[in-house]
């Protein structure tokens, strides 16, 4: 019998095989390397959600309430769930509402039972109903508006004569409209726009000369300037006057 082992320092494999021959050279080799998937295989760990059934079943099978530790040692021997992932999985079983819990004193016990669940799974199925329904509903009424929306719409020779004739006359519009902002300046509206801001210039600047006439008048009263002299020294043109 030849004893093949999955590596070194482990276990040999389950399946031995045994040799018709004393001489090694009469082993059958494709045989043995048959089997060597077998040596490097290892066993696929539970996903999430086998963990929640398995879980589960515990609760359901002995309809008993546990706490963390106790589920700790079941769960791994019962329903292969590792020791180090129960509480998470645990945990994410209570968030959903499918297990409750309870704090008494110091320690924290966890029960769900059949019937609960049932019931969480009819209320589940009768809200996953009535979406189902109004998604029904809302789908029947947009097929009945698309239904709507095509009538009129049909590809005709006299669609196609009014929508050619339809983007020739937006076309002429733009070029009209290119055309008349050449001519904006010559609106009425825009003139007198230009009008009334023109006036408020002039009264500004109006303002400004009086405000300079009465600093010069101050000014020669004050020190004995003469007027030349203030312009020369303020840069102030010989004509600078009122704005008619």
């Amino acid at each position: 019998m030849l004893v093949l082992f999955e590596n070194e320092g482990q276990q040999p494999i389950n399946q031995p095989v045994y040799l018709s021959s004393h001489n090694p050279s009469d082993v059958n080799c494709s045989h043995l390397l048959s089997l060597l998937p077998i040596c490097r295989s290892k066993k696929k760990g539970l996903s999430a959600e086998e963990k929640r059934t398995r879980m589960m079943e515990i609760f359901f099978e002995t309809k008993d309430v546990f706490q963390l530790k106790d589920m700790e040692k079941i769960a791994p021997r019962e329903k292969g769930i590792t020791a180090m992932s129960v509480k998470e999985v645990l945990q994410s079983l209570v968030d959903d509402g499918m297990v409750d819990s309870e704090r008494i004193g110091t320690s924290n016990y966890f029960w769900a039972f059949p019937s609960k669940a049932l019931h969480a799974r009819k209320r589940k199925l009768e809200t996953l109903s009535t979406q189902f329904s109004e998604g029904n509903e809302k789908k029947e009424n947009l097929q009945q508006s698309i239904k709507r929306a095509k009538i009129g719409r049909h590809d005709t020779e006299e669609r196609a004569s009014l929508s050619k004739e339809l983007a020739s006359l937006q076309q002429q519009k733009e070029q009209l409209k290119a055309e008349l902002e050449k001519y904006k300046e010559c609106d009425p509206e825009v003139i007198e726009e230009i009008r009334q801001a023109n006036k408020v210039a002039k009264d500004a600047a109006n303002r400004w000369t009086d405000n300079i006439f009465a600093i010069k008048s101050w000014a020669k009263r004050k020190f004995g300037f003469e007027e030349s002299k203030i312009d020369k020294n303020f840069g102030i043109p010989e004509d600078f006057d009122y704005i008619d």
